[in-house]
């Protein structure tokens, strides 16, 4: 079995499973959800333990985001990749623009720290 099927059967059973250690963050549709999971897992391996921590990341950060703040923060770091000076450069350097950033990063160390047992 590929690496793919596998994570999306992972994932698969995890969002159907009742009585996880958490519940699903009330405001992060599923596809979210799921769009972290893969991506998590892809960077952590696609392993039953991956899914643990990744699915406790998530809800982590769900925690302390709200699903809107995290919309916005995650759309400022892709504008943020986007070359040339038109106008996402706004998004490089706006004062309100880092603050999204930096709660949602602040998060993250977080969630790592909490969820995978380090910081960085």
């Amino acid at each position: 079995m590929s690496r793919i099927p596998l994570a999306a059967a992972l994932l698969a059973a995890a969002l159907a499973t009742p009585g996880r250690a958490h519940a699903a963050p009330a405001d992060y549709p599923t596809e979210a959800l799921g769009d972290y999971l893969l991506g998590c897992m892809a960077s952590n391996g696609q392993t039953p333990d991956a899914l643990r921590r990744c699915s406790c990341s998530i809800d982590y950060i769900a925690e302390k985001v709200p699903y809107d703040d995290y919309v916005q923060a995650s759309t400022v770091l892709s504008l943020r990749q986007v070359p040339g000076g038109g106008r996402e450069s706004m998004f490089k350097s706006a004062p309100w623009a880092q603050a999204m950033v930096d709660k949602l990063r602040q998060a993250q160390v977080e969630a790592e720290t909490k969820c995978f047992g380090h910081s960085g």
